[in-house]
């Protein structure tokens, strides 16, 4: 309760009557009076101020219900006001969502893009807009027919927008299921509440063919005279107001084609089939954002042909021998052209026609050609190389519209009916040493051959036919006058055979014709007889392999060889032992050792074989000579040694934590790696005044222990162990400088 002012009142719809507010009078005021917008439930009590509602209010009717309340006196004049009282009508959830139709229907086309609406449901709520109330959400209840785990289509929850989800872009065919019937439902209260209003609503949904087709293949007829661009197919997308474009699927210097804004695909100048004779490329759909819309479509275009091109004949000039034997009928060549139009058409059929031949001898027609193939044969009687040697001919070849001139000799060849006669059936003997060299001519052979010169019927090849398994000689021929010349072909040896009887034979590379064959006349024999020639002895090995230690006694055996005569005397033992030593070398194998053999001698310089047989006949015998690698095993037999080339210093005054690396080497040979071992000797106060510390196998640091020391040179006295086996051990005295250094840290 309160006095009487101007006052706002929030009141939730619906609840029933309700009492608002009381207002106190002051005198001489002894009542009140409301008036405005009522609603014939909204009043006073005059005698009390009860401001009250006789029933429910409704937002969807009225939200604003403004009244004027003033206080009156016994005379019923006002005392006060009017004043303003305003009644706020606050809304509740009690109006369900309802769509703008009873049923909805829809087309979308097959392949359609996921996610890109094809329509819209809507519904509205007449509860207050800016509250929850009126918020709406939908979503899809049901779905008829269901065919995959996935839904097909999908709804926009805050703007009702249908598309198809990635499932139905893919599945979605007509041929399948061309009607989908789907309920959607709808929500209050952003669908966030059990107790949201609900409704639902029925959508049909008729699936049609994609449009977004690639075309079938295009045929485009080669160098065509139209004007270009010709329109040659169209393309159309799913969607409207798309940007169309081509890209190539081939890198070419130019792509002939074009696509308008409407999808209409041109060719954009003629076409050379011979040039390129099909072409694929894509057509794609975007949005204005440079997106696809639709997969790209391949397209293929196939050029036709045309009867462009003449024949070509494949040679200047075709060039085919004949046998004079060649009977009639024979194939003896064929006439090769070629033609650029489309392989296996009329366009490129070719026809064969003989013009013309010369000679006209012995008769004019000698020739026929097979008028598809361009085989050549006889017609009739064996060609003769007397009567002509050549032909030439005039070969006509056309298509259905042009006709090219191929020329054609045909070479008469001379036949092998001839065959090689040897001037002399008996060649007698010849003499030679069995140390003649190879490759040298011992006789000279001819025959005769009465084939056309320079060709396969009349080049003659001799080979030895008899007497000679082991291919020991071998004949050359004189392309030019068919001379033989019998060389040495391997070393001969009278010991093993004495004398050869030899048969030679006369051929030709080229085969004989069947009615001729090779007789006695092209044979013919001689016999080559070995003269003895006295021959050093041979060593059994050529090269002689041995190890021995580098401190091997002097009369050591070494190694025991054989050698043996090859006149049949008997096997020689020989021993070599080393005689002496003159140094002593492990990196040269047999280097300043001389070694000789006892009993037959042997004389051994650096590992070569110089002389044998008996020491006082050395100058007039033959000798054989031989290699001895004598490989020499290292002995432990060197002392380990510093190695360090540059002058061992420290900086004075000594400051500590100095330190310099040496180095340890050894003379003797390091089968795998050395392990020398570094320590101090027991004596000028080493140990007080030095530490060393190894490194690694081969390498120490030598560090001061304290800074009191001299400027001078100190001598240390390191032990050296090279581990070897027998290990040998050296003291070393290293000279290490205390000396002031530069700025570059050298003594000065």
């Amino acid at each position: 309760s309160g006095p009487l002012k101007d006052m706002d009142f929030s009141v939730q719809e619906g609840g029933g009557p309700r009492i608002l507010h009381q207002f106190t009078l002051e005198p001489p005021a002894v009542s009140f009076r409301a008036s405005g917008e009522k609603a014939g439930i909204i009043d006073i009590e005059p005698r009390t101020g009860i401001l009250y509602i006789n029933g429910s209010l409704d937002w969807e009717t009225k939200q604003v219900h403004k009244l004027q309340v003033e206080s009156l006196d016994r005379n019923g004049d006002i005392v006060e006001g009017p004043y303003a009282v305003t009644i706020y009508v606050e809304d509740i959830n009690d109006n369900p969502p309802e769509f703008d139709q009873t049923k909805y229907f829809g087309v979308v086309r097959q392949n359609s893009r996921p996610g890109k609406p094809f329509m819209f449901v809507h519904a509205t709520d007449r509860d207050d807009p800016t509250t929850p109330h009126a918020q709406l959400s939908y979503s899809i209840l049901h779905h008829f027919p269901n065919p995959y785990e996935e839904m097909l289509f999908q709804i926009d929850n805050a703007t009702g927008a249908i598309s198809p989800s990635r499932t139905g872009s893919y599945y979605l065919d007509p041929q399948k299921q061309d009607i989908f019937t789907l309920v959607v439902s709808v929500k209050d209260m952003a669908g966030k509440t059990t107790n949201a209003f609900t409704n639902s609503v029925d959508v049909i949904i008729v699936v049609k063919k994609s449009l977004w087709n690639a075309p079938p293949t295009i045929h485009i007829i080669e160098n065509s005279t139209e004007v270009h661009p010709v329109n040659i197919s169209k393309v159309q997308s799913n969607e409207p107001g798309v940007i169309y474009d081509l890209f190539e699927k081939e890198k070419l210097p130019r792509l002939p084609f074009s696509i308008s804004e409407n999808g209409d695909i041109y060719v954009t100048e003629p076409l050379d089939r011979e040039e390129k004779d099909t072409y694929t490329f894509f057509v794609v759909s975007k949005d204005d954002k440079g997106e696809l819309v639709d997969k790209p479509l391949q397209i293929h275009v196939v050029v036709e042909d045309i009867n462009d091109n003449p024949p070509v004949c494949q040679q200047n000039l075709t060039v085919i021998e004949v046998q004079e034997n060649e009977i009639g009928g024979s194939d003896i060549g064929t006439v090769v052209a070629t033609d650029m139009d489309k392989k296996d058409t009329l366009n490129s059929r070719l026809r064969f026609q003989i013009q013309s031949q010369e000679p006209e001898f012995p008769s004019k027609n000698l020739f026929y050609i097979q008028q598809d193939t361009g085989t050549l044969q006889l017609t009739g009687r064996s060609l003769s190389k007397r009567e002509s040697a050549k032909y030439s001919l005039k070969v006509l070849v056309t298509d259905s519209k042009f006709k090219t001139i191929c020329d054609v000799e045909v070479h008469v060849i001379d036949i092998n009916d001839q065959i090689p006669i040897f001037e002399k059936s008996d060649y007698d003997s010849v003499t030679v040493a069995e140390n003649i060299p190879i490759g040298t001519v011992i006789l000279e052979i001819q025959a005769t051959d009465g084939d056309e010169p320079a060709t396969g019927s009349s080049l003659i090849i001799y080979q030895v036919k008899e007497g000679d398994p082991n291919n020991t000689f071998i004949i050359e021929t004189d392309s030019e006058t068919n001379r033989g010349f019998i060389k040495i072909n391997k070393a001969l040896d009278f010991e093993t055979t004495p004398v050869y009887n030899l048969v030679i034979n006369a051929t030709n590379p080229e085969p004989l014709v069947p009615s001729v064959q090779y007789n006695s006349s092209s044979l013919t024999t001689f016999k080559v007889f070995l003269t003895n020639v006295d021959e050093p002895p041979i060593l059994l090995n050529p090269v002689y392999k041995t190890e021995v230690s580098e401190d091997i006694p002097v009369n050591t055996l070494v190694m025991t060889v054989k050698a043996y005569d090859p006149e049949g005397d008997s096997v020689r033992v020989s021993k070599i032992v080393l005689k002496e030593v003159q140094g002593k070398d492990a990196q040269c194998l047999a280097c300043g050792k001389i070694l000789f053999l006892q009993k037959s001698y042997l004389l051994v310089e650096g590992g070569r074989v110089v002389g044998c047989g008996p020491a006082t006949h050395l100058q007039q015998t033959q000798t054989s000579k031989a290699f001895l690698i004598l490989h020499l095993r290292d002995v432990n037999d060197n002392l380990p040694q510093i190695a360090t080339d540059y002058p061992t210093f420290f900086c004075y005054p000594v400051s500590g934590g100095e330190r310099t690396l040496i180095e340890a080497t050894d003379a003797d040979e390091q089968l795998y790696y050395s392990k020398f071992t570094f320590s101090l000797a027991d004596e000028m106060n080493a140990r007080n005044n030095w530490e060393i510390s190894k490194v690694n196998a081969t390498h120490a640091y030598l560090s001061p222990k304290h800074a009191n020391f001299e400027e001078r040179t100190y001598d240390v006295p390191i032990i050296l162990n090279d581990n070897g086996n027998p290990p040998l051990e050296n003291k070393v005295n290293l000279k290490v400088s205390i000396c002031k250094c530069s700025s570059e840290n050298s003594c000065f």
